[in-house]
């Protein structure tokens, strides 16, 4: 198994917050890898949020490729975060090149697109990014978005952190998804290290998802920009979430209602049963099977965890509403490490039916349940 950890802050905090949790939690998970998922940004990228920002790893040669396709598409470099290791790489970890954030201008046509369309570009420039990256070895694109940065690489988490200075100024986010386990079901890859991303949607998952196949082929038949390019079982998670919210309009209460339906009998005296029995039948090629805990991070900042009926990978959520932090973590000792002034008797772990929140102002974990009245809309 692998080991989750999340932070939701009202301000700015340092990424080793979570990775210091990560390693009380290191007998959970094989210190192989990991990857961060950072947004609200603090430092100089928190003062041009509008700006897409560029996450990945270059060699010298790739970061003049990356000059001449981005320019090339009208994008140009505003402000960035260059990082080159200077001392040798832990022991496993391979040594890269120059890990990069850069915020881009876009280009002109940017103001006259609709959101749709604004997005419908970062994504087709990624990819592409991707494509050139995967043909040459010379580049790797993790995210492409305002206010987000994502950094992924091999080795122990607490390693990586010194190793890559994440405790830099630079790096300090709002709202941090950090997960320690490099992919172990394939062939080592960076881009099937956790957390996964599209569109201002972030999700990570500990867990096996054995309805991979069958959940990939319908995604990719939606015609989706990005749905693509899968190289772990749990990348899908992202992707229903980003299609239940972004493209069929739901509130995040009913993402489970997506990937976990209620049974028929348990739908039977539902408030909303007409509009579940519909759902169920409509996205039946989206439910999972478990085991999986999935924690993830909506575009306003909502950030949530979600178990499946099986409840066989641990997760719990709590936080102090008056210095404004709430974590969301595998175990009781990560949480412990990260908030230890919180009120304990108030920390929540979600059961097969539940979906955990925390707003972006931070104040409260708001429990769901699948029995609930359902709001539907965003």
């Amino acid at each position: 198994m692998c080991r989750l950890f999340a932070l939701t802050s009202r301000d700015p905090v340092s990424p080793m917050l979570a990775i210091d949790a990560l390693n009380v939690m290191k007998e959970g998970h094989d210190g192989s890898g990991v990857g961060l998922y950072l947004s609200g940004l603090g430092g100089p990228f928190g003062e041009m949020r509008e700006s897409p920002i560029l996450s990945g790893i270059f060699t010298e040669a790739g970061l003049g490729r990356l000059d001449e396709y981005m320019e090339g598409r009208g994008f140009k470099p505003k402000r960035s975060v260059l990082f080159m290791p200077k001392s040798a790489p832990p022991t496993g970890t391979p040594r890269r090149g120059t890990y990069a954030a850069i915020a881009y201008e876009p280009p002109a046509a940017w103001a006259d697109m609709s959101d749709d369309e604004r997005g419908g570009l970062l994504v087709r420039t990624r990819l592409g990014l991707r494509a050139e990256g995967e043909r040459t070895g010379d580049m790797m694109a993790f995210s492409l978005w305002p206010d987000t940065i994502m950094i992924k690489e091999v080795g122990d988490p607490l390693e990586m952190g010194s190793y890559l200075e994440l405790g830099r100024e630079e790096l300090h986010a709002r709202r941090i998804l950090a997960q320690g386990r490099q992919n172990t079901n394939y062939a080592i890859n960076l881009y099937a290290c956790h957390p996964f991303f599209i569109e201002g949607i972030s999700t990570m998952t500990n867990g096996e998802n054995t309805a991979f196949v069958p959940i990939r082929e319908y995604l990719m038949s939606r015609g989706v920009e990005g749905y693509s390019g899968y190289q772990s079982d749990s990348e899908v998670f992202t992707h229903i979430a980003h299609f239940a919210t972004r493209k069929l309009g739901l509130n995040i209460r009913a993402y489970k209602h997506v990937i976990t339906p209620l049974s028929d009998d348990e739908m039977r005296t539902h408030q909303d049963r007409e509009f579940l029995v519909s759902l169920k039948r409509s996205c039946r090629k989206l439910i999972i099977d478990g085991p999986n805990c999935v924690i993830g991070c909506l575009p306003d900042g909502t950030m949530f965890m979600v178990q499946d009926r099986k409840k066989l990978r641990p997760g719990v959520v709590g936080g102090n509403p008056q210095t404004g932090i709430f974590a969301f973590s595998s175990e009781i000792c990560g949480l412990n490490a990260a908030i230890p002034d919180r009120d304990r008797s108030k920390d929540f772990q979600p059961m097969h039916l539940d979906t955990a929140i925390v707003g972006p102002d931070c104040r409260e974990v708001v429990q769901c349940s699948q029995n609930d009245p359902l709001p539907l809309q965003r």
